[in-house]
Order: C-alpha cells, then structure tokens, then sequence
C-alpha cells in the first residue's frame, strides 16, 4: 500500500512537535535499523502554532473490514482542526508552511537509496525499480586521483546543483551528463559514489539488457526521482552500438556500385519485401526477432536529451566505459555527455592519497622510489591499494611499501619484456618483406 506524499510530508513536519506535545508515541526502527523514530500514537492529538494562531493535528485510523493482510495496519489519516475565521490563513498559508518544512526534514533525515530496474518490469505490483539503503562510504578525499582533477569535477557538480535559475532561464532541462573512461580498477564506480555522497542524490543503476524495448526506457524514465544520479555502467557492453548505423554504411556501398547493379539489387530487394509481406509473422527470420522489441541508439538517445528527458528535475546522466573508442560519437557528444571525464592509471599523486587512507602515512623515505617505479609502469589505483593493504591494524606500513614496489618493479619487467618480444617479432617479417621485393626485381615508380 503506497502512502501518499502529503501524508508524508505532513508526518515529517510533526514529528519534530510529537516528543514534545503527545501523551502517546509510536516507536518505529528506521531502514538501517540503527535509530528510531517517534511519531503520533493512533487517535492522539498534537497542538501547533502558526503566526500566533493555534490547530490541532489528529491522527485517525480507518480499520479495514475484510480479513487481509492490512486488516490490522489499517488506513491512517491526519486530520486538521482550527477556527473557522482563520480558514484563509491556514489554506494559504499554514499548508504551504507545513509542506515546505516536511521537505526540508524529510531531505535531511532520509536514507538515499540505491535502484536496480526489474526484470519483467511491467508485471512487478511495486513497481519498474527495486532499490535498498544507498550507504557508501566513498568520498572525493579518499579517491586516488590528482588534487586538480578532483577539484574541478567538484566545482562543476557543486556549479549544476545550485544553478537552477540559469537552467530555467536557458530553456534546458536541468540536468547533466558525465562520461567516466579508462581502464578497469581506475575508480570509476567509486567517483559514481563519490558523486552521490557529495550532492546527497539517489542512484539509480540502469542495466539496459534488461530493458524490453525503447518504451519500456521511457516507463523507467518517469519513474526516477529528481535529485538523481542515473548509470549506465560498462556502456559499450549494454548496446549494440555498432549495428545502429548500418544503414550509413549501405548507401555509402550503393553509391560506389555500377548503376546495372544498383537496379539489380533493387529488383531483389522489392522481391525480398513482397515475400515478407505475404509470409505469416510466425515464419519471421530468426534475426528480424531478435532485432525487434530492443532498446535502440535512437531510444537511449532520446532518453538522455529527447522531450522525455524533461520529466524530472536536478538528474545526472553518468556514462562508464572501459573503450571509449567503441561508442557512436553521437552518443557522447557535448551537450549529452556534458564532462568527459578520464580515469587513467595511478599517478604519485593518487599513490600519496591511497597510503594515507591505508596506512596512515603523508611522508616516507620509500616514496621517492616509489614515485620514481610509478612513473615508469602502468598500474590501477584498485592494485595499488591491494598492495597497500594491511591484514592487521598493528602492521609495520613499511611491509606493505616493500611489497608495492614489488609489484611495480614486476609490472615493469613484465612490460618491458613484452616489448622486446613484440619487436622481435616485427623485425624478421620486416627483412623478409625486403627480400622478396629485392628477388622480385620490384621497382617503385615515381
């Protein structure tokens, strides 16, 4: 049973006057279990006070006459007494006073929440999302990222948080789009934490394979709250990107055909289409099926800047891939993917942030060889806390130093000998190239 939001807000707004006023309080846990929150026993009255003009809260509970589930819970409702000569004052303005403060208190004491789409979204009775408690402890501070970089992502966010007149004046939808690139185990996960713990802003975790269709898209769409952050991780692996522009390519092949083959392959294309109508939709090609009831680029397009990406307020749009490269540019152009944001290898800078969350340390005499391995290797942030990772609190922090230059003095022999195969490899089928050419007697032209 789905409470309405003025019921909540009004349960909100109360609850800061219950523990005061009430003879009789309810008790309930919270999400996580670890707090309580005090609110109005059924059938108590609470007194409050507006502009020096007095009302009466009561709580009320409508019993439920058939024997489900509900029966005991039954329906509760708040109703609201005052004099008949304040009536103005209080439809005016008291309401609007109690809705605007059970906001605020709502927004402070709320639990964010993490949402998964549901498979078989449209039979699920709760609705097209899941979610539970949102409690990541990741923050742009503890992140193994250079000062300057972090910097700026955080201005920018903070800068779309608080610009909500600038987006109203431009005409945009106020939202933005970020784009996370780089290798695995570079923390783009994390910044998606980050983010939501900066801006205290729900994550909504959109898994596009489970998504039936470009409707179905929409229907999640509506369904996200403002204050937002909507992800589509390892975005090149959710959609077949590479067969959108197919129809590109065929008329570029068209064009470059002679016209006696152009007419002919028309004919048999008009064959080919006047079979499809008279076969029964039963006997469809098996890749026709499979191509059809799928989220589109077109779709996903839509869903990021379409008319359909102005249902809701206050939304990021994060975008993460490990191949940048393999993403149709219309879908990561500016305007979409507003901040392209890349996340490369650990740098000494990142190393210094990652050996004080771990053990502790801002200085050391083993830091100067370690920034010097680290300059000339290519190592994760994600590795490099696996090394730095102590088993117990009471551990020497220089073990675990020794243990990452290790590692960095591994990674870079092993990069080094993979080079010198790779050109050893190159070497002979480059002299045997010449040899042929020279047996051959070829010439170059000019």
């Amino acid at each position: 049973m789905k409470r309405s939001e003025g019921y909540n807000l009004v349960e909100a707004y109360l609850s800061c006057n219950t523990s005061r006023s009430a003879k009789r309080l309810r008790a309930d846990l919270e999400t996580d279990g670890e707090s309580l929150v005090l609110s109005m026993d059924d059938y108590e009255k609470i007194t409050d006070e507006f502009q020096g003009v007095e009302v009466w809260w009561g709580l009320g509970k409508i019993a439920h006459s058939s024997r489900s589930n509900y029966a005991e819970q039954g329906k509760r409702y708040y109703k609201l007494i005052f004099h008949r000569r304040h009536r103005e004052l209080v439809t005016k303005s008291y309401l609007d006073h109690v809705m605007k403060q059970g906001k605020e208190i709502k927004t402070r004491n709320r639990q964010r929440r993490l949402y998964t789409n549901c498979a078989n979204s449209i039979k699920m009775s709760s609705g097209m999302w899941s979610h539970i408690v949102f409690d990541h402890k990741a923050s742009f501070e503890t992140m193994a990222l250079d000062y300057a970089k972090k910097k700026e992502i955080v201005e920018d966010l903070q800068a779309f948080s608080m610009n909500k007149e600038f987006y109203e004046r431009a005409g945009k939808a106020w939202k933005r789009g970020y784009l996370l690139y780089g290798p695995p185990g570079t923390g783009k996960s994390t910044m998606i934490a980050a983010m939501a713990n900066l801006l205290n802003y729900d994550v909504y975790d959109l898994e596009l394979t489970a998504v039936k269709d470009n409707t179905d898209l929409r229907r999640l769409l509506i369904e996200t709250t403002s204050k937002s952050i909507i992800v589509i991780e390892d975005i090149d692996c959710s959609l077949d990107l590479t067969g959108q522009r197919k129809e590109k390519k065929e008329k570029v092949e068209k064009s470059c055909l002679e016209d006696e083959k152009v007419e002919e392959k028309e004919k048999e294309q008009e064959k080919e289409k006047r079979k499809e109508k008279e076969r029964p939709k039963s006997h469809k090609k098996p890749q026709e099926e499979g191509n059809n009831g799928r989220v589109t680029l077109s779709g996903l397009l839509n869903f990021i800047d379409g008319i359909w990406s102005s249902c809701g307020t206050e939304r990021l749009i994060v975008f993460t891939t490990n191949h940048i490269e393999k993403l149709d540019p219309a879908l990561i152009r500016r305007g979409r993917m507003d901040m392209h944001i890349e996340l490369s290898y650990c740098s000494f800078e990142g190393f210094k942030v990652l050996a004080k969350n771990y053990l502790s340390l801002e200085n050391h005499q083993m830091f100067d060889r370690i920034e010097s391995l680290i300059g000339e290797t290519k190592m994760t942030p994600a590795d490099v806390a696996e090394n730095l990772m102590p088993k117990w609190p009471q551990d020497d922090p220089e073990k675990y130093l020794l243990n990452l230059i290790k590692a960095l003095e591994k990674t870079k022999e092993a990069a080094a000998k993979k080079k010198s195969n790779k050109s050893k490899v190159i070497e002979p089928a480059q002299k045997e190239e010449v040899l042929s050419q020279d047996s051959l007697g070829i010439e170059k032209i000019e």
